[in-house]
């Protein structure tokens, strides 16, 4: 790991429309998948609720900018162009945020 004062920690809370919660969470992985593969992330997972909702945390680590951006593109160039993207399985907007993670926090 390189040494560096913060990280970028990408989260994302969305939900799954009624019927697709299976499939939106495997949809889901295989981005984390593809992003722990990712040059510069250094964790990434995918939590379900444990209050029987279908809403899920997915969340992220990155060493800096420049690794997001790459994991964000090859996501869109392998899996969205394939699978058309998760935005039909939602039942509305996800909240999404990049967060300072200090380094001596991780």
């Amino acid at each position: 790991m390189k040494s560096t004062e913060a990280y970028w920690l990408e989260t994302v809370v969305c939900s799954a429309r009624r019927g697709v919660d299976a499939r939106l969470k495997r949809m889901l992985e295989a981005r984390q998948e593809l992003k722990r593969r990712s040059p510069g992330c250094l964790k990434a997972w995918v939590s379900k609720s444990k209050d029987g909702q279908s809403m899920f945390l997915v969340q992220a680590v990155f060493e800096n900018e420049e690794a997001w951006h790459i994991a964000s593109k090859e996501i869109l160039e392998k899996l969205d162009s394939r699978d058309g993207g998760i935005e039909s399985l939602l039942s509305g907007p996800p909240l999404v945020g990049i967060f300072e993670l200090p380094a001596k926090d991780l």
